[in-house]
């Protein structure tokens, strides 16, 4: 008996061991539990068509040109297109970068059926074509979808000066490119070509002044709309530029009041490059 009486609160000690570590697992084990999720809001995804390559102006559509991969449908502009399908043999208005959205906004009415400049003038407009240089072109600059100013070198018929006149404003490249032509030795040399979007009135004005002299493009903003009313400039105005104003010899008459008899005397008043002021009488 006296051998159960000691043993007996060991027993009750484990016990009570045993059941505390439980407690003590079971609320360690809820704190370090991960939160429970809130299970979001169901989201639509839908398939979207994109362009693989760069599209420029004018490109006619073809299934290798376009993927649809899956967008979240609130994510997606207006215009987008959920299948190829619908985009082969539609003609591209405005550029499109790779891996953007080829929306209906950049596409040609779905009638036009023929690709190339053509399809990207603009109602009343005409594309003329005009033979260039490196320079012309700003080494490469110049590209479809810019605009330029057109300056026109040449002489003047009326005073036989040379004039460097802006002669067109604002205008739209419609397309770039080389051509290979046999040069005086018979090699093939790389010529520019570009492609204007102009007015009936203007291509006239534009043919005639690329056979009558020099052209030289001058890039512009994009955004900048702003018509420049210019003089053109001569080589004395140019060589006079930056060139420290001189006193120029003046010869000024100064006639008494009232009316001159025989024997009036006349003052003669000149100013000299120096500045000083000399007078005379006759």
């Amino acid at each position: 008996m006296g051998k159960w009486r000691a043993v007996i609160p060991i027993v009750l000690a484990l016990m009570i061991a045993v059941v505390a570590s439980y407690f003590i697992y079971k609320y360690v084990k809820r704190q370090v539990a991960p939160k429970e999720v809130v299970k979001m809001e169901e989201v639509s995804i839908r398939q979207a068509a994109i362009a693989m390559v760069e599209l420029p102006a004018g490109t006619k559509l073809k299934p290798k040109m376009i993927k649809t991969i899956p967008f979240l449908e609130e994510s997606l502009p207006p215009g987008s297109f959920s299948s190829s399908n619908n985009l082969v043999g539609r003609v591209v208005i405005t550029p499109i970068k790779s891996k953007e959205l080829i929306l209906e906004s950049r596409l040609a009415p779905a009638d036009v059926t023929r690709g190339g400049v053509s399809a990207i003038l603009k109602p009343g407009k005409r594309a003329i074509s005009i033979k260039g240089t490196k320079v012309l072109g700003l080494s490469g600059l110049v590209k479809p979808g810019d605009r330029v100013d057109i300056l026109l070198i040449t002489t003047d018929p009326k005073t036989k000066e040379s004039v460097n006149k802006t002669v067109f404003e604002n205008v739209r490249v419609l397309a770039t490119g080389t051509q290979l032509i046999e040069n005086a030795e018979g090699k093939p040399s790389p010529v520019d070509n570009y492609t204007l979007e102009v007015t009936p009135e203007e291509g006239e004005k534009l043919v005639l002044a690329s056979t009558k002299g020099k052209l030289q493009f001058a890039l512009r903003n994009i955004l900048d709309t702003e018509t420049v009313l210019t003089t053109g400039a001569t080589l004395p105005e140019t060589l006079a530029s930056y060139r420290p104003i001189v006193p120029s010899k003046k010869v000024n008459r100064k006639v008494p009041t009232g009316k001159c008899r025989k024997g009036c005397t006349l003052e003669i008043i000149r100013w000299t490059e120096k500045g000083v002021l000399k007078k005379g009488f006759k």
